[in-house]
C-alpha cells in the first residue's frame, strides 16, 4: 500500500513521520527525544524516537516493508499517548524506543499516490503496489556462506539491539486483507491471550493458522510460537533462507513479537471448520497463480526492461522476483501440509468475504459465516446506492452493518 504525500493523511510518509516526531518531542521535551542511529543505503537517516528514563527497555520497530506503513502510524500514536501520559512509562519503568522506519529508501518508492477519496481502494492499492526484493528487506540478513554484505539498515538495527538489549521488540507489520496474528520468538506466559483480547476489543479477526511460519508452532487463533529448537533462519514460501533480526537478540533474552495487521479485514479467516477439499482448493488457486505468472512473463518478455530509469529499478526488479519466485510458492503449496480449515481459504475468493473496516471501532463485527461483500477500506463509509466507499453521507444501500450512532 502506497503513502499518500499530504499531511494528516493516515498512513503517513518518511517526512511526515520524521515532522510529527520533531512535534511530539518539542511537546514533551522532559519524555521524549529523537536521534539518528544510522543511514540507509541512499543515505537516508533511521530516526529513534525514545519516551521515558526507566531501565526496561522496549523497542518498536516499524517499516520494515515498504507496503506495510500501519506501523509508523502506530508507533506515532503510541508515542503521543506517553507524551500525553508520562505516568505510563513510570508504572511499567521503562523506556519505551520507536525506529519510526527501518528502509526509509523503500518507503519513497512506496509514497507518492494521491487518492480521490479519503481513503484508498483495494484495486488503488495493487495498481501502486511496491515491495522490495526479499535481500532488500532490512529484517532479513545474509545467510552464513551467501557472499552478500548486510544492508546497512540491517546492521544499525543490530547495532541497536545490541545496545539496548531491550525486553521486546515488537516489529509492526502489515497486510491487505485477512486478519490479524501473532509471530512470537518464544512462549511467554500472558503474551498470546493479551494479543487476542486486544484484537477482539478492536474487533479485529485472527487467522484460525497464519501461514507465514511455515517452521512455526500455531496456537490458534491468530498465534505463532518459534519452537525453542529452531535457529536463526528465516525461511520464505519461495524458499529464500536469511538470518533474521527477529531471532539476533535472543541471546539476551529478548522476546519478538512480530504483529500483523490487515488494511481490510475478513471475518472468514477466523473459521475453523474443515475445508470440504483443502487438496482441490490448494491446486485451483496454485494453477490461478501460474495462469497469472504465465500472462505476465509473456508481455514481459517483449519489453526492453534495460531501458528502466535507475531511481524505478528498484520496483522493476522486485516485480520480475515476484514472476520468478511465483513457480516455487506453488511447489510449496504442493509440498507442505497446510491449514486445512476453511479461515485458510476464506481471501482467496473474489470478492473477500465478510470484509470490513479494521480501524474504526463503530462498524458491527460479521457473522461467523458471512454471505461475500465487496471489500471494505479501512475507516471508510458507505455512499448511498452503490456501496462505494467515500464520505459518511449515508447508510442506504451499505452492504455493511454499522451500529446506531456510526453516522
Amino acid at each position: 500500500m502506497r503513502t499518500p504525500l499530504v499531511p494528516g493523511a493516515p498512513y503517513p510518509g518518511v517526512d511526515e513521520l520524521e515532522r510529527q516526531a520533531r512535534a511530539l518531542v518539542a511537546l514533551a521535551p522532559g519524555v521524549l527525544r529523537l536521534r539518528a542511529v544510522g543511514e540507509s543505503r541512499a543515505g537516508r537517516p533511521l530516526w529513534l524516537l525514545s519516551a521515558g528514563h526507566g531501565d526496561r527497555q522496549f523497542l518498536t520497530v516499524a517499516g520494515a516493508h515498504a507496503n506495510e506503513p500501519v506501523g509508523g502510524a502506530s508507533a506515532l500514536r503510541l508515542a503521543r499517548l506517553f507524551a500525553r501520559r508520562p505516568h505510563y512509562l513510570q508504572l511499567l519503568g521503562c523506556t519505551w524506543h520507536f525506529l519510526l522506519c527501518l528502509d526509509p529508501d523503500g518507503a519513497r518508492l512506496a509514497q507518492g499516490w494521491q487518492p480521490e477519496e479519503p481513503e484508498p481502494s483495494l484495486e488503488e492499492c495493487h495498481h501502486t503496489f511496491y515491495r522490495p526484493e526479499f535481500a532488500c528487506r532490512p529484517e532479513s540478513m545474509p545467510a552464513r556462506g551467501e557472499g552478500r554484505q548486510p544492508l546497512p539498515e540491517s546492521s544499525a538495527l543490530v547495532r541497536l539491539l545490541d545496545e539496548l538489549r531491550p525486553a521486546a521488540q515488537f516489529t509492526l507489520h502489515g497486510i491487505e486483507f485477512g486478519g490479524g496474528f501473532v509471530m512470537l520468538t518464544k512462549d511467554v506466559p500472558g503474551v498470546a491471550d493479551a494479543f487476542r483480547h486486544t484484537a477482539a476489543r478492536l474487533r479485529i479477526p485472527l487467522v484460525h493458522h497464519p501461514l507465514d511460519g511455515l517452521d512455526w508452532r500455531p496456537e490458534p487463533p491468530g498465534v505463532l510460537v518459534l519452537p525453542s529448537d529452531r535457529g536463526t533462519g528465516e525461511r520464505d514460501q519461495s524458499g529464500f533462507v536469511a538470518e533474521s533480526t527477529w531471532l539476533h537478540p535472543r541471546r539476551y533474552g529478548t522476546l519478538t513479537a512480530l504483529v500483523e495487521a490487515p488494511a481490510w479485514s475478513v471475518a472468514a479467516t477466523g473459521d475453523p471448520r474443515p475445508a470440504a477439499d483443502p487438496a482441490g482448493e490448494t491446486a485451483r488457486v496454485s494453477e490461478l497463480l501460474l495462469d497469472r505468472t504465465r500472462q505476465l512473463t509473456a508481455v514481459l518478455g517483449g519489453r526492453a526492461l534495460d531501458g528502466v530509469p535507475e531511481d524505478l529499478r528498484p520496483l522493476r526488479d522486485a516485480g520480475l522476483e515476484l514472476v520468478d519466485v511465483s513457480p516455487s510458492i506453488a511447489d510449496t503449496w504442493a509440498a507442505e501440509e497446510l491449514p486445512a480449515h476453511e479461515g485458510h481459504f476464506a481471501t482467496l475468493a473474489s470478492p473477500p468475504a465478510g470484509s470490513r473496516c479494521a480501524r474504526r471501532p463503530c462498524c458491527a463485527a460479521p457473522s461467523p459465516a458471512p454471505t461475500p461483500t465487496p471489500a471494505r477500506p479501512s475507516g471508510t463509509w458507505c455512499t448511498s446506492g452503490a456501496g462505494s466507499c467515500g464520505s459518511p453521507t449515508t447508510r442506504a444501500g451499505c452492504p455493511w452493518p454499522c451500529r446506531p450512532g456510526c453516522i
